[in-house]
């Protein structure tokens, strides 16, 4: 999986468990493509700083990942989904309930 996507994911479900320092710092690097200088002088730490919290974040995330797999089930779940989905367009209710979940996701 491409690394920004999976940062997205893993930030997604998890994000919400870092503190509200790492949660400003990761968005504004990950979703904001903000560089390591900027996010430093912006919050008043060094680039090294930054460069560790990042690291730490990521480390963080991919452990929850680990322990708790919602993404690695969210994956799983999507991709049986679409499936369906392919398998159902003679069946316009299947179809319309598997678009139906497909959304919700």
């Amino acid at each position: 999986m491409e690394k920004i996507v999976e940062q997205t994911l893993l930030f997604d479900f998890y994000g919400e468990l870092l503190t509200e320092h790492q949660r400003k710092v990761y968005q504004d690097v990950v979703f904001d493509d903000c560089s390591y200088a900027e996010v430093a002088e912006q919050y008043h730490i060094s680039r090294q700083g930054v460069h560790d919290l990042m690291k730490r974040c990521n480390h963080t995330l991919e452990d929850y990942e680990k322990k708790l797999h919602l993404v690695e089930k969210f994956l799983s779940i999507r991709e049986k989904v679409e499936q369906i989905h392919l398998l159902a367009q003679e069946h316009p209710r299947i179809l319309e309930i598997s678009n139906e979940i497909l959304e919700e996701l």
